[in-house]
């Protein structure tokens, strides 16, 4: 049975679905990759994955590397359910049903 179509807030707003977009097609994406791949600042990534993380849509990894401390994260089955949802409302939106 497919998700149902949930307008989602939370993940609507630009960087939040811009995250969630880039973190659906993987299993895990470091920190680092994601912050460049988006274009924005630590400072500004944190803050949207604070909240995604607070919601349960995101979760946190931290591991060492070569010596070197790493983050990585990926969406939860929860919040990959409510990026599902949010598309289909978005489909249904645009698609004026």
């Amino acid at each position: 049975m497919p998700d149902p179509a949930i307008f989602n807030e939370l993940i609507h707003a630009p960087i939040r679905l811009r995250i969630c977009a880039s973190l659906a097609p993987v299993q895990w994406a470091e920190f680092s990759h994601l912050r460049e791949n988006l274009g924005i600042t630590d400072s500004v990534l944190s803050k949207h994955l604070k909240q995604l993380t607070d919601a349960g849509y995101v979760e946190v990894e931290r591991f060492a590397k070569l010596g070197r401390s790493h983050v990585r994260l990926c969406l939860s089955k929860e919040g990959r359910r409510a990026y599902v949802g949010h598309l289909a409302a978005l489909r249904k939106i645009t698609e004026g049903e």
